[in-house]
């Protein structure tokens, strides 16, 4: 993945939507202050949310360090204490020893995806970075739990990805959509089964296999977004296209492994890579925030050459109304794996801002205001 470089593409329109542009700000967005900073400054790290007899804990895993070197790639891992208000650091992220990264002293990995069940967080994937920047994707699945700091080995990703999209449902069912396999992009939408922890295949992702795309879920509905993908030539070497394109997702509440694919306007035309996002279920509202639309290599250098910015953009698809609306944020952020929500505020964990600056805060950002 070190010499990607991309370029826009249209989709067709296949639902009736409209875009909406209302006024530049959501009320006082990133009030960070009233949060802790992290232990550490950490992008590119996997992020998600349990509740524990009450308590809210955000939970961040792995990552690069603010050097953003090869050397910067980690396997720590931190949790929040909402009603604490601290952060603590937990037992680092473990790499199974069948991986061949471990025997190479490679423990930290990029690009891990992470989401929860209950009082229980999943971390799956990501991958090894080597000093001469081979990368190996890890097909590792681990369960957390915040109450003992312990991590537990689950059955293996059948296809190891990494930035890829972990969906929820059911309270059982995580869905791994598209991501990064070694050498190229898998359309395989990789089902997981928290109950019987077992894997079996869902109905592939429609569009152009992706790779640092973002999406979210309500109810039995996911709605993915965007991403880069392959682009293959008859005379020349294959290059990287970011993908402006976002599919819905039906997900049949009988067979789980069934999903009507749709196609969904794009909202900007302009695709965006390594945004955050997730689902809000009580407002029927999938929100995607910040992201850069040059794509970019891990240390935040496009694969054009040139740095790449964060954009402070905030997209809202409602499902009712089938319509986006588009804010925007007072801080523009980047390198995000997950969007979190507490409340009536979204977040996100580190990242990077302006000019490859690796963060340490929680960033806020309020729901859109009520019509």
């Amino acid at each position: 993945m070190w010499m990607k470089r991309l370029k826009n593409k249209r989709v067709k329109n296949l639902l009736w939507i409209n875009l909406m542009l209302a006024s530049p700000f959501i009320g006082a967005f990133n009030d960070s202050s009233r949060f802790t900073v992290m232990p550490d400054k950490v992008t590119n790290n996997a992020v998600t949310q349990v509740s524990i007899n009450g308590e809210h804990y955000l939970l961040s895993f792995s990552g690069l360090g603010e050097n953003k070197t090869y050397q910067a790639v980690h396997n720590k891992a931190y949790a929040y204490n909402i009603k604490n208000n601290k952060w603590q650091r937990i037992s680092p992220v473990p790499l199974s020893r069948n991986n061949l990264a471990l025997t190479n002293n490679l423990v930290g990995r990029l690009a891990s995806v992470a989401t929860a069940i209950k009082d229980t967080a999943y971390i799956f994937g990501g991958y090894t970075v080597a000093k001469d920047h081979t990368e190996v994707s890890v097909a590792d699945v681990y369960s957390y739990n915040v109450r003992t700091d312990n991590y537990t080995l689950l059955a293996p990703m059948p296809v190891p990805v990494d930035d890829s999209v972990a969906l929820t449902y059911q309270q059982k069912y995580i869905y791994l959509v598209s991501g990064w396999h070694n050498s190229g992009n898998v359309n395989l939408v990789q089902l997981y089964n928290s109950k019987t922890n077992q894997w079996q295949q869902a109905t592939p992702y429609p569009g152009k296999p992706v790779f640092g795309h973002a999406g979210g879920i309500v109810n039995n509905k996911m709605l993915i977004c965007d991403g880069v993908a392959i682009q293959v030539h008859e005379n020349t070497r294959r290059n990287y296209q970011d993908e402006a394109a976002c599919y819905l997702g039906t997900i049949d509440e009988k067979q789980p492994s069934k999903i009507d694919w749709r196609v969904i306007k794009h909202p900007t035309n302009r695709a965006r890579y390594r945004m955050a996002a997730t689902g809000i279920e009580d407002k029927q509202q999938i929100v995607f925030v910040g992201g850069s639309e040059n794509p970019y290599n891990y240390n935040g250098i496009g694969y054009n050459g040139k740095p790449s910015q964060p954009s402070n953009e905030v997209w809202f698809y409602d499902f009712p109304q089938q319509i986006w609306q588009i804010k925007s944020s007072e801080t523009a952020t980047m390198d995000h794996r997950g969007l979190l929500l507490i409340k009536d505020q979204l977040l996100t964990l580190g990242g990077m801002t302006a000019n490859q600056k690796v963060l340490n805060t929680v960033n806020t950002y309020p729901l859109i205001n009520e019509k």
